[in-house]
């Protein structure tokens, strides 16, 4: 049985597909910045797939909410 990390952005950006070592993930939220009035998930930086995930996490308020809220927050700060 795998256990899952749900609370780390590393864990986030795996299950996105993305690199997760924490070079990568401040260079990303460095590059993508996003503006008060477009949610995380419509961001135009996104693959169709993981917006869907973002919003689905965010809409079920599934285990991925919290780390997706944390990594909302770092992209607008």
């Amino acid at each position: 049985m795998v256990n899952i990390e749900f609370n780390t952005l590393g864990a986030l950006f795996s299950q996105l597909g993305l690199p997760s070592d924490d070079d990568f993930i401040n260079r990303f939220v460095d590059e993508h910045k996003l503006d008060k009035s477009i949610r995380i998930d419509q961001a135009s930086f996104w693959s169709p797939n993981k917006a869907r995930f973002l919003r689905d996490a965010i809409e079920e308020d599934a285990e991925w909410a919290g780390i997706v809220d944390q990594l909302d927050g770092r992209l607008r700060g």
